[in-house]
């Protein structure tokens, strides 16, 4: 039987980020590494702020997400319902196929509005949110 010290570690560091830029009234978030239940509060805090100081319109760039599991599904979900009772749009750009494939088969794609880029999204919100408010 191993000593404890001999064992090795079950947690292993993560490697993920959540990177806000602003196009205008319109946020864009770039979500980086791997979205599981150790990263979930990473990207709720995210929204949560951007909520809180009235950004409701975002786009979120998925195109460096490499992996994610049941929470980070359920997570996507949470922050999207969130962006809505706030009366904003969230939209999706860069899903890789594997990220594409996960949200067909948990039927998210019906409710997230992929883009095939950036710019796509931004010029799919209304004209009055894509002009900085006064």
């Amino acid at each position: 039987m191993l000593a404890p010290a001999d064992r090795a570690p079950t947690v292993q560091p993560t490697n993920f980020s959540v990177t806000i830029r602003q196009a205008g009234p319109i946020s864009l978030l770039d979500v980086v590494g791997r979205l599981t239940s150790f990263e979930i509060g990473a990207l709720r805090d995210a929204i949560s702020r951007l909520l809180k100081q009235g950004r409701k319109n975002i786009v979120l760039n998925l195109s460096g997400l490499e992996y994610l599991d049941s929470s980070g599904i359920g997570e996507l979900a949470r922050v999207y319902v969130s962006v809505v009772k706030a009366d904003g749009q969230m939209k999706v750009v860069g899903l890789s196929e594997k990220v594409e494939e996960i949200l067909k088969i948990t039927q998210l794609y019906q409710v997230f509005p992929e883009f095939p880029s950036e710019e796509a999204a931004l010029e799919s919100f209304p004209e009055s949110s894509r002009k900085e408010s006064l």
